[in-house]
């Protein structure tokens, strides 16, 4: 069946400045988090590093010519503070800023709306030196490098979105250790919550006074949590993971204010003290668009305190888990088929979450910024990548998206992630995500299947079931 999208919805592709540019100390880039992170041993598998990755830095105008010829409409990247700012503070670095001024004229040229992201993970190593996200002064920080991106680059960027996945910034980084900077502090995690979701407003707030014809936003990877039974306790247990994941961002970024069901089940972690007078005023500027990254969904118990602890969460394993103050609860493995990641592919699950957030939140535009799937893709002898399952999986994932709109939610657009295969963070280069398949050691792109297909979608916005290879 044939599912046509409405004339003007947003087709596009995502990219994170660590995981594609490479030239990792050229042109006066400082180190971040993932550069330190990455060059420790044992924190990445092979102990790949981000230092060349697709080395996007110097070809980024021929993956801009992919981007042109698959015909997409909107391009979202991140801006490395590092590269822009190399210390976290203090003077900005030209070179840096005129990178990415070429990469958004480049853009603007071919007819491809600019989406930039602020902050994908890669925190100017010296900020975490003095204290990273748990800190609040990383927040001021973080508004001081806003004003400057925004004043070289805001009369071009279509869309400002300040924060990528700031779940994982927190949790992974600070409560678990398995990304950057690997610490494992459960009140700083959540402190990092507060200071990411501070930053997130003051940010907003600097685009809304430089740029304020630009559309302001923020991704989140909002969790479809369903319970493993219909018990008392184990929707207790949804209520407890949907808190930690979804509402310690939603509650001060559209609502205003912390849910207190948060504060409570973490009250022995955290007094939450470091939430000030009027900080969740400043959290909740008004958004233009909420961005959505989903891949899979996760499935929960209460723990019987007996039997042993389940932690698959998908998010890495660790002695230390991110889901603070959570300790009864129980993350159950759930039915295939699986990606390479070991992520259950669920597509009914973004259905849900759309029309979630379209319920408790109407009126707010949706935007689909992440979503896609890596796979052990290989290169055949006719030089062609027949990725059959990656366009199975978008195909379906489309047509969910299709499906929520159909039920009423307000969705403007969708991102395949990845364009290029990329640092995939811990896992190194493993994990192949992009829609063009990228030989790391000759840098030569090669269009995937599932990027032919995608093409077909973004310049006619008709979806088709991908056809037999």
């Amino acid at each position: 069946m044939t599912r046509v999208f409405p004339e003007g919805f947003v087709w596009g592709s995502a990219t994170a400045s660590y995981q594609i540019e490479g030239a990792a100390t050229e042109d006066g880039r400082g180190p971040s988090i993932w550069d330190t992170y990455s060059h420790t041993p044992g924190r990445t598998l092979n102990g790949d590093t981000g230092d060349v990755a697709a080395d996007h830095y110097h070809r980024w105008a021929e993956d801009l010519g992919h981007i042109a010829e698959l015909g997409l409409a909107a391009y979202r990247f991140s801006i490395s503070w590092p590269r822009v700012q190399p210390g976290g503070s203090g003077a900005f670095n030209r070179a840096g800023l005129d990178f990415y001024s070429r990469l958004v004229d480049g853009l603007l040229g071919r007819g491809v709306r600019p989406v930039a992201t602020m902050y994908h993970w890669d925190l100017p190593q010296e900020l975490e030196d003095a204290g990273g996200w748990p800190a609040r002064d990383t927040a001021l920080r973080f508004r001081d490098y806003a004003a400057g991106i925004v004043e070289a680059l805001g009369d071009r960027v279509h869309t400002w979105t300040t924060f990528n996945e700031p779940w994982c910034s927190a949790y992974l980084g600070y409560g678990s250790g398995v990304h950057a900077p690997g610490r494992t502090e459960p009140a700083g995690a959540l402190a990092a919550v507060h200071h990411l979701n501070l930053a997130h407003g003051l940010a907003g707030r600097v685009v809304r006074e430089l740029a304020p014809a630009a559309e302001l936003s923020v991704t989140l990877n909002l969790h479809v949590v369903r319970p493993a039974s219909g018990s008392a306790a184990d929707a207790d247990a949804v209520r407890r993971i949907d808190a930690l994941a979804n509402r310690a961002f939603l509650g001060p970024l559209l609502d205003g204010a912390y849910p207190a069901d948060l504060l409570a089940d973490t009250a022995k972690v955290t007094d939450w003290s470091f939430v000030r007078d009027g900080d969740e005023r400043t959290i909740a500027v008004p958004l233009d668009v909420l961005g959505v990254n989903y891949y899979s969904t996760t499935l929960v118990r209460a723990w019987d305190g007996v039997s042993a602890r389940s932690d698959n969460d998908g998010h890495g394993s660790s002695a230390h888990t991110p889901w603070i103050g959570a300790d009864d609860v129980d993350f159950l493995p759930q039915p295939g088929p699986y990606t390479a990641m070991g992520w259950n592919i669920e597509p009914a699950g973004l259905t849900e979450l759309l029309l979630r957030l379209h319920r408790e939140h109407p009126g707010l535009p949706l935007m689909i910024t992440e979503n896609g799937a890596a796979f052990d893709d290989v290169v055949t002898p006719d030089g062609r990548v027949h990725d059959d399952r990656r366009l199975d999986y978008l195909y379906r994932h489309v047509d969910a998206v299709g499906a929520a709109m159909d039920a009423g939610a307000d969705v403007r657009g969708y991102f395949v992630w990845s364009l290029l295969d990329n640092f995939e963070w811990a896992w190194g280069y493993d994990r192949r995500f992009g829609i063009i398949r990228v030989d790391y050691d000759t840098q030569e792109r090669i269009w995937k299947d599932s990027a032919h297909w995608y093409r077909g979608l973004a310049t006619t916005g008709r979806l088709e079931p991908p056809a037999p290879a």
